[in-house]
């Protein structure tokens, strides 16, 4: 097939530290040139991939420093793909919604992967109105929200086989990764180090927006306390010693959570996720074998104290069978086909038959 992968624009594929996103296009995109397929990545120009790269943007534009208006950009590159569609079978887009007013015009078949939540009251009016947008959620819980959209399935994320490796002698400490914010609930996981007594490493950026959060809630915790190591954001190597090496990655959510990427990266290194009960997590999480789902601070001190009993080799066969690059690329694959045969099937319906004079 000829795809198009359509990728947001604030980091590069693959993103040099932070950016969930991208890091899936990336592997997606990978998987499917190894199985064959002629693809072309719409992406910021400092990207890495060994498909085609058309470069939207010069760089990334969160490392850019970029402070303008990003809806420019993503409206140009939407212009560019559009400018492109003679070479494509499929559009895979993983952007936003300014492409939704074409669905009904583009004479190429396409989806969108949906990769953050929907509880914006505003979601549903959208979803509503644009009802010909085929849809893939990353979760079924992601989906809660606006169950009227056109969903063509859930495609849970999946990564490189050989991207992390296998630890199994873990040292006493837990990890945490992920940004800084109420959602995230960094406060959660000093709170349950501190009362266990072991150490927390965490790996986060913080954003402006969560800077209050920050200097209100985590800094007091943060004074005087010398179980916390705060190391900032990793790249892959860094989160090949930070998460091979810990008891247990921490994964405090205080929101509806549509996949969290960093479980599935915990779990290819044979290390066990202590995850609050909701959003994704029930789906990503199977109870006792990858980790353990908890609903308070008292829930998780206590899984943390058993956590050895989990079987670290157990923890990684879970995350080959359910969360592989290949098996992403397979399933994103049966759906391209089914698009684009309906497509044909439409086209060929509505081609009127030529009858002799």
């Amino acid at each position: 097939m000829r795809i198009a992968q359509i990728s947001p624009l604030h980091e590069s594929v693959p993103p040099l530290r932070y950016g969930g996103t991208e890091r899936v296009v990336h592997y997606l995109t990978e998987e499917l040139v190894k199985r064959g397929h002629e693809v072309v990545l719409f992406a910021s120009g400092d990207s890495s991939t060994s498909a085609e790269l058309y470069p939207c943007v010069p760089e990334a534009l969160r490392l850019a420093g970029y402070t303008g208006d990003p809806t420019i950009h993503e409206v140009i590159q939407l212009d560019q793909v559009v400018a492109e569609l003679d070479r494509f079978d499929i559009l895979h887009f993983h952007t936003g919604h300014f492409h939704f007013p074409l669905a009904s015009r583009l004479p190429v078949p396409f989806l969108n992967t949906l990769h953050g939540p929907l509880s914006a009251p505003e979601q549903r009016d959208l979803y509503r109105r644009f009802q010909a947008v085929p849809l893939v959620s990353i979760s079924d819980a992601q989906r809660l929200p606006v169950p009227e959209a056109h969903w063509l399935g859930t495609v849970y994320h999946g990564l490189p086989m050989d991207l992390y490796r296998f630890e199994p002698n873990p040292q006493p400490y837990l990890a945490f990764i992920g940004r800084v914010s109420p959602e995230k609930r960094l406060d959660r996981a000093i709170e349950i180090a501190t009362a266990v007594g072991l150490p927390l490493k965490v790996a986060a950026k913080i954003d402006r927006a969560d800077n209050a959060y920050y200097r209100d809630v985590i800094e007091p915790m943060l004074q005087g306390n010398p179980l916390v190591e705060f190391i900032g954001e990793v790249d892959d190597a860094g989160k090949q010693e930070l998460l091979g090496n810990a008891l247990a990655l921490l994964f405090p959510i205080d929101w509806p959570e549509p996949f969290g990427l960093v479980m599935i990266e915990a779990n290819a290194c044979g290390t066990p996720v202590v995850a609050w009960r909701n959003g994704s997590t029930p789906e990503v999480i199977e109870e006792g074998i990858n980790g353990t789902l908890v609903e308070s601070i008292e829930e998780a001190i206590e899984a943390v104290r058993h956590i050895e009993g989990l079987e670290r080799e157990r923890v990684r066969a879970n995350f080959e069978v359910r969360f592989s690059a290949a098996r992403q690329a397979e399933d994103y694959e049966n759906l391209y086909h089914h698009l684009i045969q309906a497509r044909r099937s439409q086209t060929q319906m509505v081609v009127p038959t030529l009858h002799a004079a």
